[in-house]
């Protein structure tokens, strides 16, 4: 091999890396390219719009508001809803880089199957930035009950704001989140907002390290005990969707949450997919595996929801 193909080799396996390595909570576009606000896909009708947030504290209520994007196909709807919800680094100095969480791949995917998208980016995160609220305490006794509940106000806020849209169809809301996205959609979908038909939990969960202790969160057994007390009050039906070589949450961990899903009386179906990459957790962010978990999630919502084919 020359030298310049050899380069060449070692820029494009660079850069994989870095790809993989960003996807894995879900920044990959934003800690690539960056994330203008000004930047806007005019294929997806895409706006940056404002969410009000109520925070509840020692002194009362008050207004929060919190960034969020919205995606349309086009015409005038109204269209189902899909409410997308953004994971959270280990390390709190990558909140930042969450950005809007502009994964256009996959969002254009949702658009072209007939979705309005909104992607709310929650307190602490992102372009809202301000002071996080998810925070679950020490590793060793974490609490995961309150995370979700803070987790979940916004993205309940997300789901009514987008109700007053008239080119949303707000009977039909599905919510759709990747790690700590997708535990955040499962503590919402408790709530039983109105018009919530289905919930796709991407390698969802909290307290995953790989690089501290690789498969095993933390306090994996506080979060079975917090996964049943928000299913016990989960209507409609859920997707679980892993990857086997997720370096958060190892499969054998995943099994004893989805039986205390069911143990609950949650409904739903678990995929565990083959290997993906050097660490499958963040596969829903990476272009190529979108043929691998679209087919998953076009059948599960088939009942639910009409799609365009």
């Amino acid at each position: 091999m020359s030298p310049m193909n050899r380069r060449k080799g070692i820029l494009i396996r660079l850069v994989w890396s870095m790809t993989l390595g960003a996807s894995i909570w879900g920044i990959a576009n934003v800690a690539l390219a960056g994330d203008d606000m000004d930047t806007r896909a005019t294929d997806l009708h895409e706006t940056v719009v404002k969410v009000p947030v109520i925070e509840r504290g020692l002194f009362g209520e008050h207004e929060r508001d919190i960034v969020a994007t919205t995606y349309m196909p086009d015409g005038d709807g109204p269209f189902p809803l899909i409410v997308l919800s953004h994971g959270s680094p280990p390390d709190p100095r990558d909140r930042p880089k969450v950005g809007r969480y502009r994964e256009l791949p996959q969002i254009r995917t949702f658009v072209q199957l007939g979705f309005a998208v909104i992607v709310p980016i929650r307190r602490g995160f992102g372009a809202t930035g301000g002071t996080y609220e998810e925070g679950f305490g020490s590793c060793r006794n974490p609490d995961y009950i309150q995370a979700g509940k803070d987790a979940a106000q916004d993205v309940l806020a997300a789901v009514a704001y987008a109700g007053t849209l008239p080119q949303v169809d707000r009977d039909h809301v599905v919510l759709v989140g990747q790690s700590a996205g997708g535990f955040a959609s499962l503590a919402a979908a408790s709530y039983a907002p109105k018009g919530l038909v289905a919930v796709v939990n991407f390698s969802g969960g909290r307290g995953g390290d790989p690089a501290k202790h690789p498969g095993i969160p933390c306090g994996p057994q506080q979060m079975a005990d917090a996964i049943r007390h928000f299913s016990s009050t989960i209507k409609v039906p859920v997707l679980w969707h892993y990857v086997e070589n997720d370096l958060y949450f190892a499969p054998q961990i995943v099994a004893t949450w989805f039986a205390a899903f069911q143990a609950a009386g949650g409904q739903g179906e678990m995929i565990v997919e083959p290997p993906f990459g050097r660490n499958g957790h963040g596969m829903f962010a990476v272009t190529d595996s979108i043929p691998i978990w679209l087919p998953h999630v076009e059948q599960f919502l088939s009942p639910l929801v009409s799609m365009k084919p």
